[in-house]
Parts: structure tokens; sequence; C-alpha cells
């Protein structure tokens, strides 16, 4: 039996995500976890086999939680899921240590197989994100500015590319709009990007938003 814990911080998430995985009797979702800092606590009190969880969580995200994971256990798999089917994302969360990388969407498809995949020591990434990454490994890393920032700002510059407000921000993220205003200076000055219009258009050139 695979033991799963399933972390996102909305509750009709988690349960169709169950019914997904209840129809398969070789895995047991162990426990259901809200933000990052419970599912670091549920993978210190009990034995856990995969981890399924959402890359947008209030307070520490998925790809912040996916690093203290890989400190904590670096063995335990760790799928991740996005609303997003095709960001950048893909690329940092993969080479973060995750075991794989699913859209939401896709979920119901390919979320079984991922669970057995990565609990074997596999990776499960989707012709949507081999494309992401060979494209990746093409290009090089420096070639485009927003893979100098940290993952904090980056989460900053798409949401800033969806054209939310830095008050709507703070409120996604838990965080003061002091904090994200800083988030955003620094976006600015290592993109180059002069302000949240250019960021705007840099975002849809790039497939960011």
């Amino acid at each position: 039996m695979i033991k799963v814990l399933i972390a996102d911080d909305h509750t009709i998430v988690r349960h169709g995500l169950k019914q997904i995985l209840a129809a398969d009797p070789q895995i047991d979702v162990c426990c259901e976890a809200q933000n990052g800092n419970e599912v670091i606590s549920f993978v210190r009190q009990q034995p856990v086999d995969v981890v399924v969880m959402d890359i947008t969580m209030p307070g520490r995200n998925g790809l912040e939680t996916l690093k203290d994971l890989k400190r904590i256990k670096p063995d335990l798999p760790v799928i991740i899921l996005s609303m997003h089917p095709q960001d950048q994302y893909a690329v940092r969360v993969l080479k973060a240590g995750a075991s794989g990388y699913i859209t939401k969407e896709s979920a119901p498809e390919e979320l079984v197989a991922a669970i057995k995949k990565a609990n074997q020591g596999h990776k499960h990434i989707s012709p949507d994100v081999a494309e992401l990454l060979a494209m990746y490994i093409e290009r090089g890393n420096s070639e485009e500015p927003h893979k100098k920032l940290s993952d904090r700002e980056f989460e900053v510059l798409v949401m800033i590319g969806q054209g939310k407000s830095l008050t709507e921000i703070s409120d996604a993220l838990f965080l003061s709009v002091k904090t994200v205003s800083t988030y955003r200076s620094r976006i600015l000055e290592k993109t180059g990007l002069p302000n949240n219009a250019a960021i705007t258009r840099y975002c849809v050139q790039h497939g960011l938003s």
C-alpha cells in the first residue's frame, strides 16, 4: 500500500484528489494538509511514501516546502500540482527535486500513474513539461531575465503579469503589502523591466501568465 499525503489549501480540491485515488486499491491517502507547515509536520510524525502538493499555498508555498522536504527526507518523492499547464514552475520544481509536475486539469488521467512511478523511484514528466525542459536545456539558464529571480520573486512576477494588484498578491501569499512591494522592486532591478505594464508584456511573451 502506497501511503500518500495530499496538500492543497482548498478542501474541495483535496476531496477531488482523494476521489481520484480511492479507485486504486494500492493507494491510501493517509493524511491531508492545508499548507506547507502542516506538510512538514505530518512528514516528521508519520510514515509517508509520496507527497502530492499544490504549488500555490498560503505562507510557505509548494516550491519552498519541496526544498524543505528534500532537506528533511531527500528520498521522499514529491509530485507538484499546478493550475498552469505551461510555465517555468515545471523547470524550477524538477530542478528542486520533484518527482513529477502535473496540471490539475490532467490529474484525473495522470495522478495514479505518477504516484506509482514516483514510489518506484522514477519521475513522471508529461509531454508538455518534457518540451519545456528541452527548451530550457537548449537555451541555457542565463538567457532569460526571469530565471535570475528567486522562487518567491518569480511567483510575484507571475501574479503581477496576471494583472493582480500588490494588495491582491499580499492577500494571496499571506504577506504584507510592503513585503510584496519589496519583491516587486527586486524584480524590476533584476529583469530591467521599468513597470508593471512591462512585466505583463514580458509574462505574455514568455508564456508565464
